[in-house]
């Protein structure tokens, strides 16, 4: 019984997705220039060790967001998905909610021994998880982008392993932002189907992503040519299971559009990482990839 408990808020904590997190960390070390220490044999123990907390850090706020929005949706759930730990009766809504609470905490602790930056950065993200958790993803419009900031704000955690660099790269913080804004606005079908237009928005969206990597990679990063084998898996995963819920809007493809997609930050990350520090590290970041799909096996991604 025991087992069942603890295994019943590991999944509420999503860990395929919280993998995902971790990408962005590495994907903002690439960013600030620290990449290329973690492919040498350079010694940079304190990068090192800035990694870890930060990679703490993530661990924390993304698996307190993901239980949370559980708590909030408690009720809801009981009646369209019973199977899950809440309703199901394998966590309770104040045991899940302490768990969340302590996780978020961590993330911010975990974060400030790096720097009071990255420590502000966390608890911005913290609180943008749970305003999306309790109000944002009831919106229509500011809940898509109540969502992408959470994960625009853990991709400039990992920039701030130099604090200086975080003002002078905010705006790297759309790309999340725009792509998962585009995973929210697909998935409002994921249940009941039939939302042509958002299917549709979300494809938009994704293009300019992809625009906007390679338009990254030829100007600021310096390495077109190595980030062309890494923005054409990204657009394998997402583009196939995508048209197939445009063609049919049945919320089961939908649903596994929004899992390739969530799946695909990773692949996404890894683009940017070898966008700014070449093809080795962003292999370093894709290795990300097949341990979150086996998790995806194990434990609910939506």
């Amino acid at each position: 019984m025991r087992q069942s408990k603890i295994f019943a808020h590991l999944q509420l904590t999503r860990p395929a997705n919280v993998v995902t997190a971790i990408a962005d960390i590495l994907a903002g070390f690439a960013i600030a220039g620290i990449g290329i220490y973690l492919t040498s044999f350079s010694n940079q123990d304190a990068y090192l060790i800035d990694l870890a907390w930060l990679v703490l850090a993530t661990i924390g706020l993304y698996a307190g967001g993901v239980a949370f929005n559980d708590v909030f949706d408690a009720d809801l759930d009981s009646v369209e998905r019973p199977e899950r730990p809440i309703p199901s009766g394998r966590a309770t809504v104040k045991s899940a909610a302490i768990m969340a609470f302590l996780l978020l905490l961590m993330g911010v602790i975990a974060a400030y021994q790096v720097s009071m930056t990255s420590a502000l950065i966390a608890f911005a993200v913290a609180l943008c998880a749970v305003i999306y958790d309790y109000w944002g993803k009831h919106q229509n419009f500011l809940g898509p982008i109540n969502m992408g900031l959470c994960r625009a704000g853990n991709l400039l955690l990992g920039v701030s392993v130099v604090p200086d660099l975080v003002e002078k790269f905010a705006f790297m913080g759309l790309i999340p932002l725009v792509f998962v804004a585009a995973i929210t606005m697909i998935s409002s079908g994921e249940v009941h189907g039939k939302n042509k237009k958002a299917l549709y928005g979300g494809l938009g969206m994704y293009l300019i992503i992809i625009a906007a990597i390679v338009i990254l990679a030829f100007t600021i990063g310096g390495k077109p040519l190595e980030v062309i084998p890494f923005v054409a898996l990204f657009a394998y995963m997402i583009f196939p299971p995508l048209v197939k819920a445009i063609q049919k809007q049945e919320p089961k493809l939908i649903g596994k559009a929004v899992k390739a997609a969530v799946i695909s930050l990773i692949i996404l990350n890894a683009s940017l990482s070898a966008a700014f520090a070449g093809w080795l590290y962003g292999v370093l970041v894709l290795i990300l990839l097949p341990i979150s799909l086996w998790l995806a096996r194990k434990f609910a991604v939506t």
